[in-house]
């Protein structure tokens, strides 16, 4: 799982490039580590994409003792109900990510934009979607697709992800 990423972008040119409003946001770029605040785009049904900060890692499961920053288990009990609603699926922007063998990046689209979740329960949280050892990082036409569609529409794109 990456440990970590890099966002090496402003908020300006992060909404620029998932066509998202900056709201507001003071993202001036850098390393994002487990329990560290980062943006992250979601639907306002209103607004359209806005971005927003949220920690990354949701709090645990009943039982569990540390945050969660990956998702892998799509059929998990504890993530099934945010998946289904969209209102709780982001766009978690990146431009570089801690992988198996170092740090990987796609210098054609300097912006990623991974699959996530997000929860506001005990505090604004999201979590990455993971493909073995990997975010699930989207197509830019694919963003729609993951904020908007029904869920199973949604995890073709998941579990199509290398």
């Amino acid at each position: 799982m990456p440990s970590a990423y890099r966002l090496d972008a402003g908020a300006a040119q992060i909404g620029g490039a998932l066509n998202a409003d900056p709201a507001g946001d003071v993202w001036g770029g850098g390393p994002v580590a487990p329990g560290g605040y980062a943006p992250v785009v979601i639907r306002d049904k209103d607004r359209g994409r806005i971005m927003v900060p949220r920690l990354w890692g949701v709090p645990p499961p009943p039982r569990g003792e540390h945050i969660v920053t990956h998702v892998r288990n799509l059929d998990s009990p504890f993530w099934i109900g945010t998946l289904r609603h969209t209102q709780f699926r982001c766009l978690v922007p990146m431009t570089a990510f801690h992988a198996k063998g170092g740090w990987m990046e796609d210098r054609a689209r300097p912006v990623l934009a991974a699959a996530g979740i997000w929860r506001d329960s005990e505090i604004p949280s999201f979590a990455i979607l993971t493909s073995e050892a990997m975010p699930v990082i989207l197509r830019p036409d694919d963003y729609g697709i993951w904020l908007q569609a029904d869920i199973k529409i949604a995890r073709r794109l998941v579990e199509g992800a290398p």
